[in-house]
C-alpha cells in the first residue's frame, strides 16, 4: 500500500489511501508495477503550490490510465472517487489530475505548502501522501521556473519501486522484466539543464551587475550574522527612514538646541543628545526623529558639515534598529498590561454581600459567624454529663506537707564605700 518514487533531485515513499480510493489507487500501483512513471518530467512546478508530473510527452496534456492501456482507447479515463472528500490542508497530499467533466487518467501531482490549496478541493482526488522525503518536496520548491512554471533543470521520475500492493494484477498486464533505458532525445533534446552540467550563474552580467549581487549577498549573511547575535530582531528588519544620526558635536550643544536647529526643514518628533549613564556628560552624538521622510532626507543633505557651537557636525541617516525594537516592546507590554487588567477583572473576588451563602452557610448579610463544633448528641434516656474538673489545687493554694514557699528577691551587690 505504499511506493517508493526516485527521483534526480531525490527520493520519497508514498502512502495510499487504499481503503478510501480503491480505483485511483489499483491505477497508480499498477502502472508503477509496468515501468509507466520512469522518465516522466515533473513538467510543472508552481513555488508553494503543486508540483505535476505523470505525462509521458512531458506537455501536460498526454498520459492514460491503466485501463486504457488493457482495454483500448475508450477507457483511457476513469471516473474519479468522491466520497469520502478530502481537503487539500497540508503539504505532501498526492492527487489525480482532473483531466476534464471528473475524468482521470495518468497525471498526478503533490502538494508544496501548507495553505492556500482550497481551490484544489472538490477538483482532484486526492489518494495518497508522501511520509517520507519531506526534503524532497522542499527541493521540488525551491526549483527556478519560467513563466509557465516549468523548471529549467530537468527533473525526473527516475524509478518507482511498489512496496505493498493489496490489489491482484489484471490477467494481460504487460510487467517488464527491466526498467527502460534513456533515449537519446530525452538525455540531450530536452532543451533544458542536466543534473550533471554545470551552470554559471554570471553569464551575460556586467562587473557592475555582479558587484552588486556581492554586496548584497555579503549584506544578508551579515544581517543573518547579527540575528544570530542578538544585535537584529530578524534578517529582514530595516531601520527608520525618517531618523538623522548626528555626530561630532560640541559637550556643550543641548537637545533644545539641536530641535530648534533643524525644526527648520519639517516638524520633529523626538531630538535626543545620548549621555553617560552615570555622569550624565554628552557623548558627542543625537539622533533626531523626524514627522516625515522627506524631511530628513533634505535635513541630511543640507546639514551635514554643518558648524554649530564651533564643530564641523556630521549627518547621516540612522542605522540602529533599537527604536523599532523599543516601540514593538512598548506595544507588546502596552497589549499585555490590557489582558492583565482584563484577567484581574474577571478573577476579582466577589464581595461578601454579593454573595450566593446558601441557606445554612455560616455567612449572612455580610457578617461572619464564628461556627462552634456541635458535639454528638446524648441518647434519651442517659444521664447528664457534667463537666469534670481538673483536680489540680489553686495556684494560690498550698498543698497538705509541702514547706511554704518564699519568693527569692534578687539582691544587688552593695556599693563598697
Amino acid at each position: 500500500m505504499s511506493v517508493l518514487i526516485e527521483t534526480t533531485v531525490g527520493d520519497m515513499v508514498v502512502d495510499l489511501f487504499v481503503k478510501e480510493r480503491p480505483k485511483c489507487c489499483t491505477n497508480f500501483l499498477k502502472l508503477c508495477k509496468i515501468k509507466y512513471y520512469n522518465l516522466n518530467q515533473f513538467h510543472s512546478i508552481e513555488r508553494d503550490y503543486i508540483a505535476q508530473t505523470g505525462d509521458p510527452t512531458g506537455t501536460g496534456r498526454g498520459g492514460e490510465s491503466v485501463f486504457g492501456l488493457l482495454y483500448g482507447e475508450q477507457a483511457r479515463y476513469f471516473e474519479q472517487e468522491t466520497v469520502p472528500k478530502f481537503r487539500h490542508k497540508r503539504k505532501g497530499l498526492v492527487c489525480m489530475v482532473n483531466s476534464g467533466d471528473g475524468m482521470l487518467g495518468s497525471q498526478f501531482f503533490i502538494t508544496l505548502a501548507d495553505d492556500n490549496l482550497d481551490f484544489l478541493d472538490d477538483k482532484h482526488t486526492i489518494f495518497g501522501q508522501v511520509t517520507e522525503g519531506i526534503e524532497t518536496i522542499e527541493e521540488l520548491n525551491s526549483q527556478i521556473c519560467d513563466d509557465d512554471h516549468h523548471p529549467y533543470k530537468d527533473i525526473r521520475i527516475s524509478h518507482t519501486i511498489v512496496l505493498d500492493d493489496p490489489f491482484d494484477d489484471p490477467p494481460r498486464l504487460p510487467i517488464p522484466s527491466r526498467s527502460p533505458s534513456p533515449t537519446l532525445d530525452i538525455i540531450t533534446g530536452t532543451g533544458k539543464i542536466a543534473l550533471d552540467q554545470k551552470v554559471n550563474e554570471d553569464d551575460g552580467k556586467t562587473q557592475e551587475e555582479i558587484e552588486t549581487e556581492m554586496e548584497v549577498k555579503d549584506m544578508r549573511s551579515n544581517a543573518k550574522l547579527l540575528t544570530i547575535l542578538g544585535d537584529l530582531h530578524h534578517a529582514d528588519e530595516k531601520p527608520p527612514d525618517n531618523v538623522l544620526f548626528v555626530c561630532k558635536l560640541n559637550p556643550v550643544t543641548q537637545d533644545d538646541d539641536l530641535e530648534i536647529i533643524f525644526s527648520r526643514f519639517g516638524p520633529i518628533e523626538s531630538c535626543e543628545v545620548i549621555r553617560d549613564r552615570r555622569t550624565g556628560a554628552s557623548l558627542q552624538y543625537a539622533f533626531i526623529e523626524f514627522k516625515e521622510p522627506k524631511d530628513c532626507e533634505s535635513a541630511c543633505l543640507k546639514m551635514d558639515n554643518v558648524l554649530i557651537d564651533d564643530r564641523r557636525i556630521h549627518v547621516d541617516f540612522s542605522q540602529s534598529v533599537a527604536k523599532n525594537l523599543q516601540w514593538k516592546r512598548q506595544v507588546n507590554s502596552d497589549a499585555k498590561k490590557k489582558t492583565e487588567k482584563k484577567t484581574e477583572r474577571k478573577s476579582e473576588p466577589k464581595r461578601d454581600k454579593d454573595r450566593d451563602h446558601g441557606k445554612h452557610d455560616s455567612y449572612r448579610r455580610g457578617v461572619k459567624r464564628r461556627s462552634r463544633s456541635r458535639s454528638p448528641r446524648r441518647h434519651r434516656g442517659s444521664p447528664p454529663r457534667h463537666r469534670r474538673r481538673s483536680g489540680s489545687p489553686p495556684r494560690h493554694r498550698r498543698r497538705s506537707g509541702s514547706p511554704p514557699r518564699h519568693r527569692r528577691r534578687s539582691r544587688s551587690p552593695r556599693h563598697r564605700r
